[in-house]
């Protein structure tokens, strides 16, 4: 068996609120005393522009975007300025810029003045969950300003810490040796980057990257780290989050209406956590536990239509209401509904089971019936009751499906909703809708 339904991770893109760039990324920065460049908001003045170029001679000027998105620079979507002619261009050409990078699609709505820093040295800071580790991990490297992706695993420390500990001076220290980072930007890192896990730790986030942090000579020639971009992820349901005072705007990403619903509907039991990746997608997988949404989502691609986690032991009402919200804004359009997760531990099969399949009842009586093929890979308690009771379901309505054990490898039950999709969209839709004896779709 290649892996089983058992195990649950978590990977930077599970967390669906994410703050990026310098505008708040100094401020956070600030409160462990980290260095950052000097920003400046949407709402500068000229006045205060000019004296920013004045006293640094370059500026960057950067849309604002809400939520993460990446690529920006290699887009052309960041300009530099050394007069205020150019910035204020420059300000009008990114104020509502559009990026698309991969599945991801943001509007800008505003922009930042950043400050240059001159530098030789450039380095790449993160702190993320790892799986292989089961721990906080630093990632670290002397050769910063780049997609981490782009180097040599030579060049890159990837070290693990003990999360009751934190990140020690020495770990930092032998991670750069062991890199071949040159002496002298070992010593300022070291003071200051073990401050980052405090900033991370106490304040409910779970994933911190700071790209580039560039090291500027001081008055005395010492090196001194300064922060030039910023990237986290946050824990919503920690309470810690609300201690930074952050406005919720600026979460607010350009949120779907499918997305508002689900979001409507978060309470302290079972989670909704929900984003669509292709609104023309054709594979509809409500899935449960982060590990399964990340191999999930990787591995369908573009024929998966959201990215979820639906688990946590949802009751019966939330998990229909999810369910029902799912099929009225994609059920018309998709060819599998991929109904997937790990082995629980706590959430009970049959509950979830008998939500999803009495919203799919609704939905059918509603609006009418769709071809559709079902695919359930799942475990935990109740299973089989939870898998008897859909299956009635679905030979009530005349549904095809097939359903897999906590004892099949996930990768494999993924890849055969991948390939039932496939075999849909080649005439398999067609002959499900002469069963059902509903006209064929186009």
């Amino acid at each position: 068996m290649l892996e089983s339904f058992t195990g649950k991770q978590r990977s930077i893109g599970e967390n669906n609120m994410q703050l990026t760039g310098m505008l708040h990324g100094a401020r956070l920065l600030n409160h462990v005393g980290f260095p950052a460049s000097e920003v400046l908001g949407p709402d500068a003045t000229e006045d205060q522009i000019q004296d920013l170029i004045a006293r640094h001679g370059l500026i960057f000027i950067k849309p604002l975007f809400r939520g993460g998105v990446g690529k920006k620079g290699k887009a052309g979507l960041i300009g530099k300025a050394s007069d205020l002619r150019t910035a204020l261009a420059e300000k009008e050409r990114l104020y509502f810029a559009e990026h698309r990078h991969g599945n991801a699609y943001a509007k800008a709505n505003g922009v930042t003045f950043e400050a240059g820093v001159p530098a030789e040295h450039e380095v790449y800071f993160a702190i993320s969950d790892d799986s292989r580790f089961r721990a906080p991990t630093m990632t670290l490297t002397h050769r910063g300003g780049v997609d981490i992706e782009e180097l040599d695993k030579s060049e890159i420390a990837t070290v693990p810490f003990e999360a009751l500990t934190g990140l020690k001076a020495f770990v930092v220290a032998n991670a750069l040796s062991d890199i071949g980072a040159p002496k002298e930007i070992i010593s300022p890192l070291v003071q200051h980057l073990p401050k980052l896990w405090e900033l991370m730790h106490h304040y409910g986030m779970t994933t911190l990257e700071l790209n580039p942090i560039r090291m500027r000579p001081g008055r005395d020639g010492r090196l001194m780290p300064i922060a030039c971009d910023f990237k986290c992820g946050f824990d919503r349901d920690d309470p810690r989050v609300g201690r930074l005072g952050l406005p919720e705007q600026i979460f607010a990403a350009d949120v779907s209406a499918f997305e508002q619903e689900v979001n409507r509907l978060r309470t302290h039991q079972g989670q909704s956590d929900v984003f669509v990746i292709n609104d023309k997608g054709t594979i509809l997988a409500p899935t449960f536990g982060g590990g399964a949404n990340s191999l999930v989502t990787e591995v369908l691609g573009d024929a998966a239509i959201i990215s979820s986690d639906f688990g946590g032991n949802p009751p019966y009402e939330k998990m229909k209401s999810v369910a029902a919200i799912c099929y009225r804004h994609f059920l018309a359009q998709t060819n599998v509904l991929f109904i997937i997760g790990g082995k629980s531990n706590n959430t009970d099969i049959l509950e979830t089971f008998r939500g999803m399949g009495d919203a799919l009842r609704e939905h059918f009586a509603q609006y009418g019936p769709t071809p559709l093929y079902v695919v359930v890979g799942r475990g935990g308690p109740n299973l089989v009751r939870g898998m008897g009771n859909l299956g009635d379901t679905l030979d009530s309505l005349g549904v095809p499906y097939r359903f897999f054990g906590f004892d099949s490898a996930i990768s494999e039950v993924v890849s055969y909703a991948k390939n039932l999709d496939l075999w849909m969209r080649d005439g398999g839709r067609a002959e499900i809708a002469r069963h059902l004896g509903i006209k064929s779709p186009a």
